[in-house]
């Protein structure tokens, strides 16, 4: 295993759970955090999918044993990682890792919120109910994550 990607994707890690618990936004049962989706764009650009995964489901599990996640975290997270991841590995362009990201989480994600929602949370929300918070929450991360992967090409190339 590679020690430098394992210690980066322990940074992004820790990164997603402190920050989670600064910038959040509460929608119903859900608390959407944009800071997850800049996480699960840069991971997948630069470490590929498995750990984009991986970083995705750690944020998840941490900040659900910790008490500051919701079960509404992984499907969100973990599906929009992995698309993003997919696609940037099937391109290498770093827009596809951002549309991957916001249809993974978005829609994929905010549709497997639903049951998750109804019948382990108990909570009675229509089959779309999540679609649309996620989807703003994720474009703006994204957004901002495409940002700062802009920046870091621009400060390599000027190197």
């Amino acid at each position: 295993m590679n020690i430098k990607k394992i210690t980066y994707s322990a940074m992004l890690i820790a990164i997603g759970v402190v920050f989670a618990n600064f910038i959040f936004f509460p929608v119903g049962v859900s608390k959407t955090t944009p800071i997850q989706h800049i996480i699960n764009v840069i991971s997948a650009v630069t470490l590929g999918p498995g750990y984009a995964v991986l970083i995705a489901f750690s944020i998840s599990i941490i900040r659900n044993i910790i008490g500051t996640g919701t079960l509404l975290a992984f499907p969100g997270s973990m599906i929009g990682a992995l698309f993003a991841g997919l696609l940037y590995k099937m391109t290498s362009k770093k827009i596809f890792a951002v549309l991957g990201e916001v249809f993974g989480t978005g829609i994929v994600g905010g549709l497997v919120a639903f049951p998750i929602a109804k019948y382990i949370i108990g909570k009675d929300v229509g089959a779309f109910f999540f679609v649309t918070p996620f989807l703003i929450n994720t474009v703006t991360g994204s957004i901002i994550a495409f940002i700062i992967l802009e920046i870091l090409d621009r400060t390599k190339k000027g190197s």
